[in-house]
């Protein structure tokens, strides 16, 4: 079992805001690997972007850079 980033009571809460009466566990699950696979991904490119411009500290701009790419 995967160490726990992200809460499943979020996930069910996001499938809920979309307009889904029931979630099962596996489908909480599913998204919350899947939320944060990507956001490993785009935290990764964006300290590569921080570390481009000479800096350690990584902004919001770099996250929203990283995450059009």
């Amino acid at each position: 079992m995967s160490k726990r980033l992200i809460p499943l009571a979020a996930m069910e809460q996001i499938m809920r805001n979309s307009g889904a009466e029931r979630v099962s566990d596996k489908a909480k699950e599913a998204l919350k690997d899947i939320i944060e696979d990507i956001a490993a991904e785009i935290a990764e490119k964006s300290v590569r972007l921080a570390q481009h411009s000479g800096r350690k500290t990584v902004k919001a701009s770099d996250i929203k850079l990283a995450a059009k790419q």
